[in-house]
């Protein structure tokens, strides 16, 4: 089997993921790495050879012979390059948020449809394996029909990676809500079987505007985790422009009817994702999100008061590798997607409706709370949609 041909644009940061892909001799080597940053670039020829091309021009790049690329740029350029790898017809992962507007998605997705090439989002949290369990339970029927579900979302590094850089301003993110809570809303989409037709949202720049000590203007933020980093308001180095929220909540309404719920803070002294599903016969609730001794727990017998001993409980082993694993086992899928051997367990139509509801959840905040639609597809982006399936 030859190897397949791949090609990094944003090679540093996550661009670092497409390590993972470079198996030479086994079925897919880096080949053409492109970053604006110098070091980015050497650090590449080392991970991938000397022989490798590296560009500062994503143009460039693609005019290699390619036959898949790693999209891994900051949000604001996933468009631009999404877009311009579909059209130059190589097979696309596409780091999430698929894109920072709704206008943005469908451009990608209505490439993605005209052109044939093929489209893989970075939705790593449905390789979890303690939402793989919770998925599998729910659809075992451990807690009848879906009825309710929330996350409660602790975002105990928040200062040190999203508030020292780029992602601090609503011009290139439109906000946290995209950035880090896409993750989330696709899997309460995921696992609540629908997706939101209707939310508002509260939030607010809480903490982060409070504190002075700013990086100059011109020079590039560092977003670098430090447990020293504490209390939150002893950061220092933030960037000069903080515009977006630092907390957030949402409630959705779901085309089926479930009702939902996402809370965010980027302050906590801890850092994971706690998440509820309630059905017509049960709970269940997860305690760790995917370090060792993360456990599901199941409750579906009924008790009088507080009942902490659940009626099952199910633990999930930690898995080495990048977000327990998931990074590992999303870059192999892509690479038998690619081959043709694995349809994908992601979704570009569901990458797309968790930022519709990122957005909308956004406008509702800015606006005093008030209700807002998300934006569903267009009948023409629809037909499209649906001829490109049937091909």
């Amino acid at each position: 089997m030859a190897d397949l041909r791949i090609g990094v644009i944003g090679a540093s940061g996550r661009g670092k993921l497409a390590r993972l892909a470079h198996r030479p001799g086994e079925g897919a080597r880096v080949v053409a790495c492109c970053d604006t940053a110098t070091r980015a670039l050497e650090l590449a020829r080392g991970w991938y050879g000397e022989d490798i091309l590296t560009t500062g021009d994503y143009r460039e790049l693609l005019k290699e012979r390619l036959d898949a690329v790693f999209v891994t740029t900051p949000d604001f350029l996933h468009e631009e390059h999404g877009v311009a790898a579909l059209e130059a017809g190589r097979a696309v992962y596409l780091e999430k948020p698929m894109a920072i507007t709704v206008d943005g998605c469908d451009r990608i997705l209505a490439t993605a449809a005209r052109t044939g090439s093929k489209l893989y989002l970075g939705h790593n949290m449905r390789h979890m394996p303690f939402v793989l369990k919770m998925k599998e339970l729910i659809d075992g029927g451990a807690i009848g029909e879906v009825k309710t579900a929330w996350c409660r979302h602790f975002v105990g590094h928040g200062g040190d990676f999203y508030f020292k850089d780029w992602h601090a301003e609503r011009r290139f993110t439109t906000g946290l809500l995209l950035q880090k809570a896409c993750h989330d809303i696709d899997v309460l989409h995921w696992l609540c079987g629908s997706h939101a037709k209707r939310v508002n949202g509260m939030g607010a720049l809480t903490l982060y505007d409070q504190i002075p000590d700013r990086h100059p203007e011109l020079e590039r933020g560092g977003a670098k985790s430090d447990i020293g980093n504490w209390p939150p308001l002893k950061q220092t180095g933030l960037n000069p422009i903080i515009d977006i929220e630092d907390v957030s909540l949402i409630n959705m309404v779901m085309e089926n009817g479930v009702l939902a719920s996402y809370q965010q803070c980027h302050y906590t002294p801890d850092y994971w994702r706690n998440y509820t599903f309630i059905g017509t016969e049960g709970r269940m609730e997860n305690f760790g999100d995917g370090e060792a001794g993360t456990i599901v727990k199941l409750w579906n017998k009924r008790v009088k008061g507080y009942h902490g001993a659940a009626d099952a409980e199910y633990e999930i082993s930690g898995s080495a590798g990048g977000h327990g694993g998931s990074d590992d086992h999303i870059v192999d899928e892509f690479l038998r997607y690619v081959r043709g051997e694995a349809a994908p367990t992601t979704s570009p139509l569901e990458a797309r409706n968790s930022v519709a509801a990122g957005c909308a959840a956004t406008e509702s905040i800015r606006n005093g709370g008030a209700p807002v639609e998300v934006a569903g597809l267009g009948a023409g982006l629809n037909r499209l949609l649906e001829g490109a399936a049937g091909r």
